[in-house]
């Protein structure tokens, strides 16, 4: 994977925050937005916003449109030049200096770091002040209060956590999914009804036997395999694969690992959607805290997703709605290796931290929570 070096500070804070990192070459302002996020220690709580020679990118709002922000979805960092400046926080007003310095290494990674970032609402670069002299002097009459509000903020960094926090949400490509473009690298013909051959669904059900919903008995159709069968779709339906005179074969996109996984994730809809929310929050519940049974991830993931939602008849999505589009979902999660479920016990899959940069950010945001706690 080719990568591009940058060198980001955090500016008007002392001591110093600065990060090198090596982000993908074809990075999107929308994932080089992910990684900063990682790499920097932030939790995503805020707006932000991307400007260069004048011209800003973000997230469009359908509630505030401003004519003069570009949506950031579909441009390049590379499209900008060598000097951008990253906003974060309209409210605190954090500022970030992003220069790349020319080709990284062979993977996304952090390479180096200096300075602890700052905890989330502090009150900008002069909060900050205020909340360090508070927590250096154990006389101050802020200290107490100071060091109660801050939770699991330290004065450090951890160069090796962050690096891996960073990997994950560049993320990787799961292990079903390079199956299937193995098995049709050379074109795979299908039957007459458009499924798998029966060759190619053995090959994947001697990968994974626990698809297989008759137990142990050979599988005759991908149907017989559910996760296998969404997949497919899947993969079809986000252009990774391609039927052509009934020959099914990967496509120019799924040679390239970036690409690969930017489809993959495409196929849960826009971040701020309903699917993306509560999938991304699903996988992270059980990769934070361990497994657990539907109910009890219901649980988990609908105060998270918050008031506003309604089903498709206008009554506000509760509970029970929660767990029927969990069982919607079964197939794909555990097709895509983020899950794994033994008859109602979800656990993380493979993939839980590697795939969704919500699930990624999220198991680890609630995984420190707990152990501050």
């Amino acid at each position: 994977m080719k990568t591009a070096r940058l060198t980001v500070t955090l500016e008007h804070v002392e001591p110093a925050v600065v990060r090198v990192l090596d982000v993908p070459a074809g990075a999107l302002l929308s994932e080089v937005h992910d990684l900063l996020q990682a790499a920097f220690g932030w939790t995503n709580s805020h707006l932000h916003q991307f400007v260069a020679d004048g011209i800003r990118y973000g997230v469009p709002d359908l509630e505030w449109i401003d004519e003069d922000e570009h949506d950031e979805s579909g441009v390049k960092l590379r499209a900008l030049g060598g000097h951008v400046t990253y906003l974060y926080d309209f409210g605190d007003g954090w500022e970030h200096d992003v220069h790349v310095i020319g080709p990284g290494g062979d993977r996304p990674s952090v390479v180096a770091e200096e300075g602890a970032c700052p905890p989330e609402d502090v009150g900008g670069p002069g909060g900050y002040r205020e909340f360090r002299s508070a927590m250096t002097d154990p006389g101050h009459p802020e200290h107490e209060r100071c060091t109660t509000w801050a939770g699991s903020w330290r004065d450090g960094f951890d160069l090796a956590a962050t690096d891996l926090l960073v990997r994950q949400t560049a993320g990787a490509v799961p292990g079903p999914v390079r199956l299937l473009l193995d098995l049709t690298a050379d074109g795979v013909r299908l039957t007459p009804g458009g499924r798998l051959p029966r060759a190619v669904v053995r090959q994947v059900q001697d990968r994974y036997p626990d698809w297989h919903v008759a137990g142990d008995v050979p599988a005759r159709i991908e149907d017989d395999l559910p996760p296998l069968a969404v997949l497919h779709d899947l993969m079809r339906d986000v252009g990774l694969l391609r039927l052509r005179n009934g020959v099914l074969s990967p496509t120019r996109a799924a040679t390239d690992e970036v690409e690969t996984i930017r489809r993959l994730r495409s196929w849960f809809g826009p971040d701020s959607g309903y699917e993306s929310m509560l999938v991304g929050a699903s996988v992270a519940g059980v990769a934070a805290t361990g497994p657990c049974r539907t109910g009890e991830l219901a649980a988990r993931v609908h105060p998270y997703l918050g008031h506003g939602w309604m089903t498709a008849d206008g009554r506000p999505v509760d509970e029970g709605h929660i767990r029927r589009d969990l069982y919607r979902y079964r197939a794909c999660l555990v097709g895509l290796d983020l899950v794994a479920v033994d008859d109602d016990m979800w656990s993380a899959g493979p993939s839980a931290r590697w795939l969704l940069p919500r699930a990624t950010a999220l198991a680890h945001l609630w995984a420190e929570t707990d152990r501050a706690t």
